[in-house]
């Protein structure tokens, strides 16, 4: 709210909370929709984006404000503990970008929003249709529909690694023809709206990109990652830039190695602790 203070709307609630961890969700994203600003959308670490209406909010908390008007979750994903949302982005056509932490980029009309979320049951554990999850992320494949009928599955986005770190995810375009993220690589990746076709991978940082904003009027994009500086990028190349053939390796290579160099640091710190506890006692 346009105050002086911070306004607490509401907790953000897990839907199905089944290892009773926590009963609210830790957020990460929060997109407004700009065809429709009293509509907003938050995802964190739980496998359902929730939209929201502020023309619900009253001062006094009698509303129902704190329900979602809509949920969104990749039919595949119900029930599925293990997974949770890094990035939202809504398009000029109110569609909505879902990045998930270990998975994929998914694209949701309106229509294709939960007015009551499904708990989990024997039909949701498995893929519909194409089964994605047999698909390791960082890997190249067809972007089929996973629903059984085809007919009301989101648009899914391949090829980039989203494990490490949280990453965002935007449209990129005058129309929003284009999708764009970062990947644990070190790289850009960039798809056709429309069918999901990858079309663009570029170096942008040596170690993970985490985010990527367009600039609202112009073919730019900026990127960030763990360098310290921002990069912005223009569509000035003289020749097409080609996609690696192996993009799938280089990704799972990359985060392997970088899960290494963790590991490396750890064991370090704890070697550490270990040669300072007898002095720490002596002292004592």
């Amino acid at each position: 709210m346009r105050t002086r203070s911070a306004t607490e709307l509401f907790t953000c609630l897990c839907v199905d909370d089944l290892k009773g961890y926590r009963p609210y969700v830790p957020l990460n994203a929060i997109a407004i929709d700009p065809r429709n600003p009293n509509l907003f959308a938050v995802g964190g670490m739980d496998k359902f984006a929730q939209l929201y209406d502020i023309r619900k909010y009253k001062w006094d908390g009698s509303s129902d404000f704190g329900q979602p008007a809509c949920y969104f979750c990749p039919q595949h994903l119900i029930g599925n503990e293990d997974t949770g949302i890094t990035g939202l982005s809504f398009s000029d056509q109110s569609e909505l970008l879902v990045s998930y932490g270990d998975e994929f980029i998914y694209l949701f009309t309106q229509s294709m929003g939960l007015r009551n979320p499904p708990f989990p049951s024997s039909s949701f554990m498995v893929s519909m249709g194409s089964d994605t999850s047999k698909v390791e992320p960082g890997s190249i494949a067809s972007s089929s529909s996973m629903d059984l009928d085809g007919k009301n599955a989101p648009q899914v986005y391949m090829g980039h690694r989203n494990c490490e770190t949280v990453k965002g995810v935007s449209f990129f375009g005058p129309r929003c023809e284009y999708v764009s993220s970062g990947s644990d690589c070190g790289r850009i990746f960039i798809w056709k709206k429309r069918g999901g076709e990858l079309i663009c991978v570029m170096e942008a940082d040596k170690d993970v990109v985490n985010c990527t904003e367009p600039h609202p009027h112009t073919m730019a994009l900026a990127s960030s990652g763990f360098e310290y500086d921002i990069k912005i990028w223009t569509p000035k190349a003289i020749e097409r830039a080609t996609l690696p053939t192996n993009i799938g390796q280089v990704c799972l290579f990359h985060s392997v190695c970088i899960e290494i160099h963790i590991l490396k640091n750890l064991l370090i710190a704890f070697d550490l602790m270990a040669w300072l506890d007898p002095v720490i006692y002596e002292i004592r």
